[in-house]
């Protein structure tokens, strides 16, 4: 396989992820995952640079990419379950209005 089939499948991962954050915009939890693809197509994207140019920086890149990302979920997720338990709903048009 050459470099551009990696970099056009990163692309379609990337183009996904942008369709699946502008057409669903009422489900956090789906937002969630779009934004996760996202970041996995620009880790796709690293690690054929890395491979095709013999160089480990993009693989060092991606670690610290997927350590964020595994945080971000981490977090997101644990806020959305204390926004389910006092709202019940994870719905993004009722969550707009965050009174204390």
């Amino acid at each position: 396989m050459v470099l551009a089939d990696f970099l056009i499948l990163g692309a379609v991962l990337f183009g996904l992820s942008v369709a699946g954050i502008f057409l669903n915009r009422k489900n956090v939890i789906i937002l969630m995952m779009a934004i996760e693809l996202m970041l996995l197509a620009v880790n796709m994207n690293f690690i054929a640079f890395a491979h095709f140019l013999g160089d480990t920086a993009g693989q060092v890149f991606v670690f610290f990419i997927l350590t964020v990302a595994a945080a971000e979920a981490a977090i997101g997720l644990a806020i959305l379950v204390v926004l389910f338990r006092n709202r019940r709903t994870i719905n993004v048009d009722d969550l707009d209005t965050m009174k204390g």
